[in-house]
C-alpha cells in the first residue's frame, strides 16, 4: 500500500474515525483504524463492537492495500504533521510515514484481522433534513443515563410515527422532543445508544439536505457524504413516557429565559460541590424568587413573571434546570408544577415541541 495526500486532510479523516476506537479492551484490534488505499481514494474504517464509522478521503494512490494501525496513537503522530505533504507506505517496518526529508514508522496488524462491518442495512428508511435531525439529537442526548446500572437508559427512544419522537431520561429528568419525517417505510421504535448520536450529531451540518436513517434487526445506520456511522441498538422496554408527564397543573410560571438562566447560573456558583447542588424557586405574586444557601454565602434574586395557580417553593438540582433552559430555544419559557415534590415540566411558552421533565428534590433548610 501506498499513498500521498495533505497531513491535514488525513488528520480530519482519522480524527472522526477514531471516536469508534475502542479505549480499553482485551482484543487490539478493536483499537485499531483499518486503512483501505484503493484507487482514487482512501478509506478509513474504525468499530468498538458497538459503533463503527467508515471515513473516505481522496488521496494519489500508487499501491492499493490495506493495514490496521493503533487508532489513537496514529491520530496523535498525523496531528502534529498537518501542515505537510505525506506519503504513507506499508513496508516490513510497518506503516512507514514520510515527510520532508524525515520518516517514522508504526507497527501494525494485518488488515485480515479487522472485523467485518456490515454496510448493507437497510430495511427500513427514515428520511429527515440534516439539521432537523442534528438539532433533535442536541435537545435529548444530555438527558440520557451515564452509569450501567440500567445500560437501556443509555440511549434515547427514536419512536418514528407521524413524526419522530425522542425520549430520554437517566432516572432524576426525562427530555421528549419532536422533529418532521420527510418520508419513512413505516412506524418503528429503536433505541439508540447516546454515544451513537453524539458522533451522528458531529457528522452532520445544520442545514436542509436530506439525511437516510436506516435500520435493520438490531443495527442502524446513517450516512452523510463520505462519512458512515454503523451502531448496534439497544434491546428492552423503554419507559413509557405517558406514564411519567403530567397533563394538568396546579402551579403555571412564564418567565423570560435568559434571566431565569443567568439567575440560576449565579445560584449555582455558590452551591457548587455541594451535594445536592439545590437552588430554589419561590412561584407567586407576579414573580419567581431565585436563591441558594451554603457555607460560601448565598443567593436571592427575583425576576418579574406571569404566574398562575397556587403560590410554590420548590427546590431542584440546579444543573437539571440550567441544562434544560440552555436546550430550549424561544426567549420565554413556562415551568408547570404540581407541589413541591412531584415533577414538574419545563418547555418553550408558545412552540410545544420539546420538554423537560425535572423530579424536585425536598430541601431540607
Amino acid at each position: 500500500m501506498k499513498f500521498v495526500c495533505s497531513g491535514l486532510t488525513l488528520s480530519e479523516a482519522v480524527n472522526k474515525a477514531s471516536k469508534a476506537c475502542a479505549v480499553r479492551t482485551t482484543t487490539p484490534i478493536y483499537e485499531c483504524i483499518k486503512i483501505e488505499a484503493g484507487s482514487e481514494e482512501v478509506t478509513l474504517l474504525a468499530t468498538d463492537g458497538e459503533l463503527s464509522i467508515r471515513k473516505t478521503f481522496k488521496a494519489e494512490v500508487f499501491e492499493e492495500g490495506a493495514v490496521c494501525v493503533p487508532g489513537k496513537l496514529f491520530s496523535d503522530f498525523i496531528g502534529k504533521l498537518t501542515d505537510l505533504d505525506l506519503t504513507l507506505k506499508t513496508s516490513e517496518r510497518g506503516l512507514e510515514i514520510c515527510y520532508l526529508d524525515s520518516g517514522s514508522a508504526i507497527q501494525t496488524l494485518p488488515a485480515e484481522e479487522f472485523p467485518e462491518i456490515d454496510l448493507t442495512i437497510g430495511e427500513n428508511s427514515f428520511v429527515m433534513k440534516s439539521g432537523a435531525l442534528k438539532k433533535i439529537i442536541s435537545e435529548t442526548t444530555f438527558c440520557c443515563a451515564q452509569d450501567d446500572s440500567r445500560p437501556i437508559l443509555k440511549g434515547c427512544l427514536f419512536d418514528f410515527k407521524d413524526k419522530l419522537e425522542v425520549t430520554a431520561l437517566d432516572g432524576y429528568r426525562l427530555a421528549l422532543a419532536t422533529a418532521e419525517v420527510i418520508a419513512k417505510t413505516g412506524e418503528k421504535q429503536l433505541i439508540c445508544p447516546a454515544r451513537t448520536l453524539s458522533e451522528i450529531a458531529r457528522m452532520l451540518e445544520e442545514d436542509e439536505s436530506e439525511v437516510t436513517l436506516y435500520s435493520q434487526g438490531g443495527m442502524m445506520m446513517v450516512s452523510s457524504g463520505d462519512m458512515t456511522i454503523v451502531s448496534r441498538l439497544y434491546q428492552g422496554d423503554f419507559i413509557k413516557k405517558e406514564s411519567v408527564i403530567p397533563t394538568s397543573f396546579s402551579t403555571k410560571l412564564t418567565v423570560d429565559k435568559a434571566s431565569l438562566l443567568a439567575s440560576v447560573e449565579r445560584a449555582a456558583i455558590l452551591i457548587r460541590g455541594d451535594k445536592n447542588n439545590l437552588v430554589t424557586l419561590e412561584i407567586g405574586g407576579g414573580c419567581v424568587r431565585v436563591y441558594s444557601n451554603s457555607e460560601n454565602g448565598n443567593v436571592a434574586e427575583t425576576l418579574l413573571a406571569e404566574t398562575e395557580g397556587k403560590d410554590l417553593t420548590v427546590s431542584m438540582n440546579a444543573k437539571f434546570l440550567s441544562d434544560a433552559l440552555r436546550a430550549l430555544g424561544e426567549e420565554r419559557i413556562t415551568a408547570s408544577f404540581n407541589g413541591p415534590v412531584s415533577p414538574f415540566i419545563v418547555e418553550n411558552a408558545a412552540e410545544k415541541d420539546s420538554l423537560y421533565l425535572i423530579l424536585p428534590v425536598r430541601n431540607a433548610q
